[in-house]
C-alpha cells in the first residue's frame, strides 16, 4: 500500500479508498452471485454503497494506527461472505470470485489513466483526486494479488496448489487476523520496495508522463 500521504491528501485519499474498496467488494459479491452463491446478496453486500463494506477496525482504526506509528498503510474492507459449497466450479469458482475484486481495481485504474492521458483535467483538486484514485487502485490490485491468506491472490494459488501447500495455507488462514496482520506487516517491511516498484511500473505503463 502507498505511504507518504500528508494531511492535504486525506480528503482525496478517503474518497478514493471508499470508491475503490466499495467497487472491489461489490465485484466479489456480483461474481459470487453469477456463480450461484447468493450469500453476499442475502447479507446486503451486493451493492456499490461503500458504507456496506466498511469495517470499523480494519478499514478505519487500523490504518489510522499504522499512519500514527509511521508504518506501511494496510487496511481491509469487511470480507464479502460466500459459501464455497454454493459456488459453481468449486475451488476455481472461488478463485474467480477472489481475483474479480483486484481486477476491478485494475480496470478502474485503466479508466482513470485514459482520463488523465486525455488532458481533460489539467489541475486543481480533481486532478489530485484522479491521481490519488489511480495510485490507490493500482496499489489495491498489487497488494491483494499477493498469494498469502486472506488476500485474494491466495484463492488463485489455492485453486492450483498441491494438497500439502493447500494445508499450509489453510493453517495460516486459521491463525486469525492479528497473526496474519503481523505476517503482512513483516512482509511489507521486506518486500515493500519490490511492491513499490511494481506499483510504479504499472502506473507509468498506464500514464507514462505522470509525476507523483
Amino acid at each position: 500500500m502507498p505511504t507518504g500521504f500528508s494531511i492535504q491528501d486525506i480528503v482525496p485519499l478517503a474518497i478514493s479508498l471508499l470508491i475503490a474498496l466499495g467497487v472491489h467488494e461489490a465485484t466479489h459479491a456480483f461474481v459470487a452471485h453469477r456463480l450461484g452463491d447468493n450469500t453476499a446478496e442475502e447479507e446486503g453486500r451486493l451493492t456499490l454503497n461503500p458504507l456496506k463494506h466498511v469495517d470499523l477496525y480494519t478499514t478505519i482504526l487500523l490504518p489510522i494506527i499504522l499512519l500514527i506509528a509511521h508504518l506501511p498503510l494496510i487496511l481491509a474492507a469487511k470480507p464479502v461472505p460466500f459459501d464455497p459449497l454454493r459456488v459453481r466450479f468449486g475451488e476455481y469458482g472461488a478463485a474467480l470470485m477472489a481475483i474479480a475484486g483486484p481486477f476491478s481495481n485494475l480496470a478502474m485504474a485503466a479508466v482513470t489513466a485514459l482520463i488523465l492521458r486525455s488532458g481533460a483535467v489539467d489541475g486543481g483538486f480533481l486532478l489530485q483526486l484522479l491521481i490519488t484514485f489511480l495510485i490507490i487502485n493500482v496499489a489495491l490490485f498489487v497488494f491483494n494479488m499477493i498469494p498469502i491468506p486472506p488476500l485474494d491472490g491466495s484463492r488463485l494459488l489455492y485453486a492450483f496448489a498441491p494438497e500439502p501447500l493447500q494445508k499450509i495455507m489453510y493453517q495460516i488462514e486459521s491463525m486469525g487476523f492479528i497473526f496474519i496482520l503481523l505476517i503482512l506487516l513483516a512482509l511489507i517491511m521486506f518486500v515493500g520496495p519490490i511492491l513499490a516498484n511494481i506499483n510504479s511500473s504499472i502506473i507509468h505503463f498506464l500514464v507514462p508522463n505522470l509525476r507523483f
